[in-house]
């Protein structure tokens, strides 16, 4: 399944990181807990350079919690460190902050002693959809940015004050200009980091169901309740159409009624807590 999505806000969003990225002192890095790995791009590589990073490894509430730790010890190294979080929860950002002040402690003690009174500054980035605008939202405790659940809602640099001397660069999620791993491309296609009028959705539900299977086949059987046992991807996808009656006429599979149920029922947790990258 080829899948490629690169649209031209995301090559300017690269540029103004690149130019801003000079005033930041830390880099918050969030990932979508069902795909960590995955979320990594690897155009922030020399963007970031030595910069502090905290890795906000953010919906954990919807991914598996062993791998998820596992996870974030992977993340855990050198001059960053990571932080499980589900930003929906009021109140959570404030171990952000915490972790922030912490790997920011030399400075913030060099400050002091000169007597200089300088906010500290953070660039949050991630791919598409990962929660960045409902993380800042929690960290000001008001809605100060627009939020979505599709990819491409926030388009430019928005700064936010987010403590008393704290301030927030927001960037626009961004991905990389081409896939070289399909698994990647897949598995943010899965948690909707690319926008799906560009995915045919019923191969990638058919691509969803087939990972899905490899990871525990009994979370396809106890949320559509039968034996998925010798059963294709396939016959897997046209069970689902008929035990949620998604039929058209004739009594034929509704395949792109089915693709967006499967899919959905994946995004919103009702298929289980998964993590589709292993370690």
């Amino acid at each position: 399944m080829d899948i490629q999505w690169f649209p031209g806000h995301m090559t300017k969003a690269l540029r103004m990181m690149e130019e801003e990225i000079k005033v930041i002192d830390l880099v918050m890095y969030v990932l979508d807990s069902r795909a960590p790995f995955s979320c990594v791009n690897p155009s922030f590589k020399d963007i970031i350079g030595s910069k502090p990073i905290i890795y906000i490894l953010n919906k954990a509430d919807l991914a598996d919690e062993v791998l998820i730790k596992k996870w974030a010890n992977y993340f855990n190294q050198g001059n960053a460190r990571s932080i499980i979080l589900d930003s929906t929860l009021s109140g959570s950002g404030k171990k952000v902050v915490e972790k922030m002040k912490e790997l920011l402690n030399d400075k913030l003690e060099r400050n002091r002693k000169k007597g200089i009174v300088m906010p500290l500054r953070a660039m949050i980035i991630g791919v598409p959809n990962s929660g960045k605008s409902t993380l800042i939202n929690n960290l000001c405790g008001k809605g100060k940015t627009v939020t979505g659940n599709r990819p491409g809602v926030t388009r430019g640099k928005q700064w936010v004050k987010i403590a008393d001397n704290i301030e927030l660069m927001d960037t626009p999620g961004t991905l990389w200009p081409s896939f070289e791993d399909e698994k990647v491309a897949k598995h943010l296609a899965f948690i909707g980091s690319i926008r799906d009028q560009v995915l045919d959705l019923e191969e990638l539900a058919l691509e969803l169901i087939k990972d899905i299977l490899e990871l525990n086949p009994k979370l396809i059987e106890n949320r559509y309740g039968f034996s998925v046992e010798n059963l294709t991807p396939l016959e897997i996808f046209e069970n689902v159409c008929k035990v949620r009656g998604l039929l058209i006429r004739g009594g034929e599979f509704d395949y792109a009624r089915g693709a967006t149920v499967i899919i959905d029922d994946f995004r919103k947790g009702k298929l289980g807590k998964i993590t589709l990258d292993t370690l």
